[in-house]
């Protein structure tokens, strides 16, 4: 039931959302792995279905309505970026479904009735002239939403396989209670910009922050005394690799036992002075065990999909197609250049051959790799670099 509901609350994002964007309705096939092909029409819903997500759940956080124009990274956009990774994303979903016996991996009764459900929802919900701007056939909405069960189905089955054990000496955080005495300047610059701390105001600071110290030597609770100094302590829970409050009064208190102080400790912006409170913090090192798993499945997972990639050996171009006009968030195909091979006195048949490697290697790469290795190794031998 839980799986139903989601993807039927995915499918009513979709509706709500899905409007307004222009549409690639083709049969070609863009990305195949073995027997399983994506279309160009399932990447373009796809890519709606993405854009309808970061417009419902991120937009806030990313510019609002105009989000996809904003500067993202390296000089793209928003929508440039994520259009780079739908075809990933794609590849990684045929090769999932190509490998689903591999794991056991099987669509239930329930998850074909949710998926049914999913796509019925979505055409109610939209007219036949909204459908064909995003590529909302039935076939499509049912294909997006298969590859997305299979894609959880397969992670679960394959992060089943992680090592899942860990002991409390590779997880354990301790737990600290520090008061930070900040450098601060008194200057009368009318340079607002101006906040350089002067030798004599740093020696006040840790003045103030050693008097402290002296005094919580002796008294029975440490942020009780905080607050009688018209301070406050703070709690933070760290290990030998925690950069926070400061790597450097981690580094000291990483040193004491249970109800030991540090004493000063100086960084460059602030003087602090802690007290360990707990050498094991149990929550803490519960929630670091479950990072530490987390951690684990995540990287068998790209482990597992990117060796599936490699040996398949799919690379797909997405920049965008001279003269294309459509936006580059909609999938126009996969282009293959020919300028490293031709630069090379590479001819048709050559290129030919490179098809055929291709072609072997996508249809079966575990039965074909070393024969693709093969014709690689024959073309480069009859045209080497150098």
């Amino acid at each position: 039931m839980k799986k139903r509901a989601l993807i039927l609350a995915l499918a009513g994002i979709m509706a709500s959302s899905l409007t307004g964007c222009g549409s690639l309705k083709d049969d070609a096939v863009v990305v195949k792995a073995g027997d399983e092909e994506i279309t160009a029409g399932v990447a373009n819903f796809y890519a709606r279905y993405t854009q309808a997500q970061y417009e419902t759940y991120f937009a806030s956080y990313f510019g609002g309505d105009d989000m996809w124009t904003k500067n993202a990274s390296d000089g793209k956009t928003y929508e440039e970026s994520i259009k780079e990774t739908l075809l990933d994303d794609l590849k990684n979903m045929a090769l999932l479904e190509k490998h689903m016996k591999d794991y056991d991996v099987k669509l239930t009764k329930a998850d074909k009735k949710a998926i049914n459900d999913a796509a019925e929802e979505f055409d109610k919900a939209n007219s036949q002239k909204k459908k064909d701007k995003v590529s909302g056939s039935e076939e499509n909405v049912k294909r997006v939403m298969t590859l997305m069960v299979i894609e959880q189905k397969m992670r679960s089955a394959i992060v089943a396989e992680a090592n899942v054990n860990v002991t409390d000496e590779e997880a354990v955080q301790k737990h600290m209670q520090y008061v930070e005495f900040d450098y601060t300047t008194s200057s009368d610059s009318s340079d607002s910009s101006d906040t350089t701390v002067s030798d004599d105001e740093k020696k006040q600071v840790k003045e103030k922050a050693a008097a402290f110290a002296e005094g919580a030597k002796t008294a029975e609770d440490f942020a009780s005394y905080a607050t009688e100094q018209g301070t406050e302590a703070k709690d933070a829970t760290f290990d030998s690799d925690s950069v926070s409050p400061s790597k450097e009064v981690v580094k000291a208190a990483d040193k004491l036992g249970e109800g030991e102080l540090t004493g000063v400790v100086e960084s460059d912006t602030a003087c602090y002075v802690a007290k360990v409170t707990s050498l094991n913090d149990k929550t803490a090192t519960e929630t670091k065990k479950q990072s530490i798993i987390s951690t684990r499945e995540n990287k068998l997972y790209t482990d597992t999909t990117e060796k599936w990639l490699d040996d398949a050996n799919i690379t797909a171009n997405k920049n965008t197609i001279p003269n294309d006009p459509q936006s580059p968030f909609v999938t126009s195909g996969i282009r293959l250049g020919t300028a490293a091979v031709s630069s090379r006195g590479m001819n048709p048949d050559d290129m030919d051959q490179i098809a055929e490697a291709i072609a072997m290697l996508i249809d079966d790469h575990e039965a074909n790799t070393e024969k693709a290795k093969a014709i690689v190794k024959e073309l480069t031998d009859k045209y080497p670099l150098y």
